[in-house]
């Protein structure tokens, strides 16, 4: 008898680290977890726990063009084939939907075999590939509480990678930065965010007057073809930094951060709180529904951390927003506990207990 589970997630990490994430947690349950993804998902999948990595051809509808639509509508049917071979092989007891559009084949074999499906949507806003599976699906987990969520969705919150939960373990409380003592700033903006931070916050922070220079401690991740400009600026204004396009152990900079200044991605959100790092959330403007807007919204009514529209912003906000942090010590301790509050760090738990449930029929 099958006591397989099925995970479908699109081609990023965004999508692929909670399905790594759960499948972790699954397989210490007893379940043998197989994951359908792109070739793309390949970069990410040399860890993963499970039985099988399946790559499925998959394309998006990008371009209105007839040529190109019908080029990717023969992909998707090539995926569709490929998946069901899958889907027939292992037998899945519950098929898992982690969004993007790769995670269609996967999920649209599976139900025409019977096999349940759970959605998990890690964002505020279903994406459009979970919205087209959503009327389909016994079971919708998300990452953050909205409106904008079918009925009846479970709130399992979004999970965590090891390395954070690892941080978590260790207990460390926010440790505020006062009078002359180092002040860490961390920014971070991803693959669509690094340009406009690289661009904006080296000249933000050599504005700054000497003494809250001489404390600063800068990690800052910019394109690789800012990060030499950006670091002779930082070098010449006497500021101590990191400038990189991508951060290993990034956990370790954020459980050491005073303040972040970053993104509103679902994981980026959902680790910030987790630690509990005082934050300044940057949404995408050019994201689909505004949803990193939407994933925000708890964390910043629950007073854990600061909303600044991208458009509000230019280099002397930048600065004055950072000083007046720097001499803010009290407050950014209470944003660092509302923070934690309003996280979910058994996001994984509770997302494998709701696979669990509909997998056994419940």
């Amino acid at each position: 008898m099958s006591n397989s589970i099925l995970l479908a997630a699109g081609g990023t990490g965004g999508h692929l680290f909670p399905a790594q994430a759960l499948a972790q947690e699954l397989k210490s349950r007893g379940w043998t977890v197989h994951l359908a993804t792109d070739k793309r998902g390949t970069r990410y999948t040399s860890a993963f726990p499970g039985e099988a990595v399946h790559v499925v051809p998959s394309a998006t509808f990008g371009s209105k063009n007839p040529v190109a639509m019908a080029k990717s509508a023969w992909t998707l049917w090539q995926g569709l084939r490929a998946a069901g071979r899958v889907v027939q092989a292992i037998a899945p007891k519950a098929a898992i939907g982690f969004g993007g559009y790769p995670s269609l084949p996967p999920m649209f074999a599976a139900n025409r075999s019977g096999v349940p499906l759970v959605l998990h949507e890690q964002n505020a806003v279903l994406g459009r590939a979970n919205k087209l599976l959503s009327g389909r699906a016994a079971a919708v987990a998300a990452g953050f509480p909205s409106d904008k969520l079918p009925a009846g969705t479970t709130i399992t919150g979004n999970p965590l990678r090891a390395e954070i939960l690892d941080i978590l373990a260790q207990g460390a409380a926010y440790a505020p930065s006062a009078g002359d003592a180092p002040f860490h700033l961390v920014v971070i903006g991803g693959s669509q965010g690094a340009q406009f931070f690289g661009d904006t916050i080296p000249a933000s922070v050599a504005a700054l007057p000497e003494a809250f220079r001489r404390r600063l401690r800068l990690t800052l991740q910019a394109r690789e073809e800012q990060v030499d400009g950006a670091k002779a600026l930082l070098d010449e204004a006497g500021i101590t930094s990191v400038v990189a396009p991508f951060f290993d152990r990034m956990g370790e900079r954020l459980s050491s951060a005073h303040l972040m200044i970053c993104r509103a991605g679902a994981s980026t959100v959902s680790e910030v709180a987790a630690i509990g790092v005082p934050s300044v959330l940057v949404p995408y403007p050019f994201a689909l529904d505004h949803d990193q807007a939407a994933n925000a919204a708890e964390l910043v009514a629950n007073g854990g951390g600061t909303i600044a529209p991208q458009s509000t912003l230019d280099r002397s906000k930048l600065t004055g927003l950072i000083a007046a942090a720097m001499q803010e010590p009290d407050k950014l301790s209470a944003q660092s506990a509302a923070a934690r509050a309003s996280a979910k760090p058994r996001a994984t738990h509770d997302l494998a207990d709701l696979v669990e449930k509909v997998a056994k029929g419940g």
